[in-house]
């Protein structure tokens, strides 16, 4: 138990002067028991002068010490000790002043007013200690608590005058001093009471030291009080209890809080209590025909507290103010995401059917890029001033960021909820189907719209995060497929979560190591000779092992990953053709290009800059792409393909023949080879249709100077009838299945040993 204890005490010199408090606190406690034995005074003035240096001076040395020793409670301690410098010097002089009989009235008053003056000091350290342990806002302010003290003394001295109160005999002056001191006693320990206090008891113990130094000290003024402001009560014998309990408070090590939200009813509810308990002091006042302090006091008690609620006031518009921000979209004025998750769980509670529409811009980024942000800023506010027009009264349209737009609204419970769910997505894709004028310029923006519904009485925590969730993989959907806009299908899109997992880990590949390269040989069909290799990309799952491209390459597609993953693989490629190329192995690399590549205008410079750091012959890449891909955005592709072709690299069309406007491309494009789709490979012996194209194909590309490339050779019939057609290259199982750098190796030694010298 004592292992236990010590780390929570401070070290050994404030231990010793603890001890010393303490010694001297019980000393004080009997002495001051014994005075209240003694029907006359005593000869105890010297003992009392040497306790009351003892005990205040030992106090103010573990406060300035404990001021400097923690950081983050400083302005506590200082503050606190500051108070106690006040209390301990008039305590000090009133308690000399008491030796002498001529000057004992004076030291009454001293000690009466002591803690009256000290009390903003008390008070302001305690409220940061409520900041620093309790609350993240200080709620109760010192306009608060000096309200309350007058509020308190206004009620004593109306008692007072109307002969109700055990200060009736006493004069003006000590009654005043008597009941202003226990007005701070009591709105202190009220302040120890109701901030921190009662959160952080359990947690840490130095808040029941507190409570205890100052509810002494409130003993002590109600003792004063009641004797009628005597200073010869036993009230004298709470002075060593307070300053010990608060000598220990502040040896102990604070404990762990964890700060909360202050409630401004607090100080509301405060405020209003001290206007109510002051305005029923001056009524009865005037009712009674009582002057003087008890009137003043209650008056600037309620001014105080009425400026406090006014300054209330204030503080509840700005946070209106603030709330709504933090429910709004700053550019387009639309709710934010927090607005909708919100208006979810409020119509999830109420048993309302809802629709929740996700919408993401198809083609924002291209307009940042080409036109800047400030137009990309013009659009979003274009596109939000559109969709408004086209919601009902009740609808949420809000923006969740970036090019991100949601429509949440209520449905009729007897409507077939999906079905009017899609006739709203189509609705709102149909709307932004027409241009808009930016710049002096036309710009198409359509939607891609993914849907989910909620049947009323579903409301759970979890709902809005799962409806965004569903609304999310609908969209993802609806922008594969093309479709415009998809409704959530738990049967189609369950495994989307799934999904979505893969994404997030994608990401962590892309910035790690994980993505590896297996490389197709290509062969001359003429010689057998290896001339090539087309670098695959494989992804070395942590959990699920190797993956193929088809796994993971659509979703890298929909997420706007491809960019990224491109480039990881350019980069390993270009270094691995080359390494070969330096030690003597002359293939060439060919690397596929995805849509969101060839919309990509510094994909050119990047490679570039890829082939001058790896120091590779830019002939000796080959950059493959769709025909598919073309028709993304032909003028954008056409002009990135052109800046490839300028650096000197081949620019492959793959998958040839599966596109509708193959030719006006080998017209329109520096293209130096062609792929044969593995398609027409598989038909080519079994169908006479597939070998007069292929047949045709050939010849055509031979006569516009390009070379021919069949994929998917799998049988040496296939080779022989590809070669008797003038095929150029042949790539497939039948040579090679996909692999590694190392054993691309050892397979062109393998062949190497095959061909004739």
């Amino acid at each position: 138990m004592q292992a236990a204890l010590r780390p929570r005490l401070l070290p050994r010199a404030p231990l010793r002067t603890t001890a010393l408090v303490v010694v001297a606190g019980v000393i004080g406690l009997l002495v001051g028991t014994g005075r209240l034995q003694a029907s006359a005074p005593s000869d105890t003035g010297p003992l009392r002068v040497l306790l009351t240096l003892t005990l205040h001076g030992g106090l103010l040395a573990l406060l300035v010490w404990r001021a400097q020793a923690v950081a983050h409670e400083r302005t506590v301690w200082t503050r606190i000790a500051a108070g106690a410098v006040l209390v301990a010097g008039t305590t000090l002089l009133g308690t000399l002043l008491g030796l002498a009989p001529a000057t004992q009235g004076v030291a009454a008053m001293v000690t009466l007013w002591a803690p009256v003056v000290a009390f903003p000091l008390f008070y302001g350290g305690l409220v940061r200690w409520n900041r620093f342990s309790s609350n993240l806002a200080d709620p109760n302010d010192t306009l608060n608590g000096v309200s309350a003290v007058l509020a308190v003394v206004a009620v004593i001295q109306l008692l007072g005058h109307l002969g109700e109160g055990p200060l009736t005999a006493a004069p003006a002056a000590t009654a005043l001093a008597v009941g202003a001191q226990f007005a701070v006693s009591f709105v202190i320990l009220g302040t120890v009471a109701t901030l921190p206090f009662l959160g952080d008891m359990g947690r840490d113990p130095r808040t029941w030291l507190v409570l205890a130094s100052f509810g002494a000290t409130l003993l002590g003024s109600t003792a004063v009080l009641l004797a009628g402001g005597s200073p010869d009560s036993w009230a004298w014998a709470t002075e060593p209890i307070a300053v010990v309990c608060l000598a220990l408070a502040a040896v102990l090590r604070p404990g762990r809080a964890e700060p909360q939200p202050a409630d401004p009813t607090a100080s509301t509810i405060g405020a209003f209590v001290v206007i109510v308990a002051s305005t029923g002091v001056l009524l009865v006042a005037a009712q009674s025909g009582v002057t003087g302090a008890a009137t003043w006091a209650a008056a600037l008690a309620a001014t105080g507290s009425g400026v406090r609620l006014l300054v209330n006031v204030r503080e509840l518009a700005v946070l209106a103010v603030t709330r709504r921000e933090a429910l709004t979209d700053e550019l387009t004025g639309l709710a934010n995401r927090r607005a909708v998750l919100r208006r979810v769980a409020e119509l999830g509670r109420e048993g309302t059917p809802l629709a929740l529409a996700l919408l993401d811009l198809d083609k924002f980024k291209e307009v940042n890029d080409a036109l800047g942000h400030a137009a990309g800023d013009d659009l979003l506010r274009m596109v939000a001033h559109r969709l408004e027009s086209e919601l009902r009264p009740g609808d949420v349209l809000a923006r969740l960021g970036g090019d991100e737009f949601a429509v949440l609204a209520p449905m009729d419970a007897d409507a077939p909820l999906a079905d009017a769910a899609l006739s709203l997505g189509r609705r709102l894709h149909e709307r932004m189907a027409e241009p808009f004028p930016i710049e002096g310029m036309t710009v198409h923006a359509s939607v891609s719209v993914g849907l989910t519904v909620a049947r009323g009485g579903e409301e759970s925590p979890a709902l809005p995060a799962e409806l965004l969730r569903e609304a999310d993989v609908a969209m993802y959907d609806a922008k594969r497929t093309g479709s415009g806009a998809t409704v959530y299908d738990s049967s189609r899109h369950g495994g989307s979560s799934g999904n979505l997992v893969l994404v997030e880990d994608l990401r962590a590949a892309l910035a790690g190591d994980q993505l590896v390269l297996h490389h197709q040989p290509q062969l001359d069909v003429a010689t057998g000779r290896p001339v090539g290799v087309e670098a695959l990309v494989r992804w070395q799952h942590p959990v699920r092992g190797l993956l193929g491209p088809g796994e993971f390459l659509p979703l890298a597609e929909v997420h706007g990953l491809m960019g990224r993953l491109t480039e990881v693989v350019l980069d390993r490629a270009v270094a691995q053709a080359a390494d070969w190329h330096r030690r003597g192995l002359d293939l060439r690399m060919s690397v596929n290009l995805s849509a969101s590549n060839l919309l990509d205008s510094g994909l050119p410079a990047r490679v570039a800059a890829l082939l001058d750091e790896h120091g590779l012959p830019a002939g000796h890449l080959i950059l493959e792409v769709t025909e598919s891909v073309l028709l993304t955005d032909p003028d954008r592709s056409i002009a990135v393909v052109r800046s490839l072709a300028d650096l000197g690299a081949c620019v492959s069309i793959d998958d040839f023949g599966t596109g509708y406007s193959s030719l006006a491309y080998l017209r329109d494009l520096p293209v130096g080879e062609l792929k044969l789709d593995r398609s027409f490979t598989a038909d080519l012996l079994t169908d006479g249709r597939t070998a007069a194209i292929v047949a045709s194909t050939v010849e055509l590309a031979h006569r516009l100077g390009l070379r021919v490339v069949a994929e998917g050779v799998e049988t040496a019939e296939t080779s022989a009838h590809l070669r008797s057609l003038g095929c150029d290259l042949s790539q497939g199982f039948l040579h090679s299945r996909p692999l590694p750098a190392e054993q691309v190796e050892e397979w062109l030694t393998r062949v190497a040993a095959t061909q004739p010298q």
